[in-house]
């Protein structure tokens, strides 16, 4: 009985065997391609917050009343109105 034993749970230890080496290689392969994508996201969230802090920086510098004032002077041909050319309409 004992060797009856042994050529039944060899083949069935060798099957558990080969099957456990298939699931680590499985999740190696697995865990690889998730690292290989929390890279790729953390990429662009780096990127994502660089266009971000750039967009903070223009939208300062364009709310600067200085900066407008330039634009509209040296752009646009812009100029304060002399007092004589102002008129007040009454409502």
């Amino acid at each position: 009985m004992s060797r009856r034993w042994t050529l039944i749970a060899l083949p069935l230890l060798w099957v558990a065997v080969l099957a456990s080496a298939i699931a680590v290689v499985r999740a190696r392969h697995e865990s690889r391609t998730l690292f290989v994508q929390l890279e790729r996201l953390s990429a662009e969230r780096d990127a994502l917050n660089i266009a971000w802090s750039q967009q903070q920086v223009e939208q300062s510098v364009w709310s600067n009343p200085a900066f407008v004032e330039q634009v509209a002077v040296n752009r646009r041909q812009m100029r304060f109105a002399k007092p004589d050319e102002v008129r007040i309409l009454a409502p």
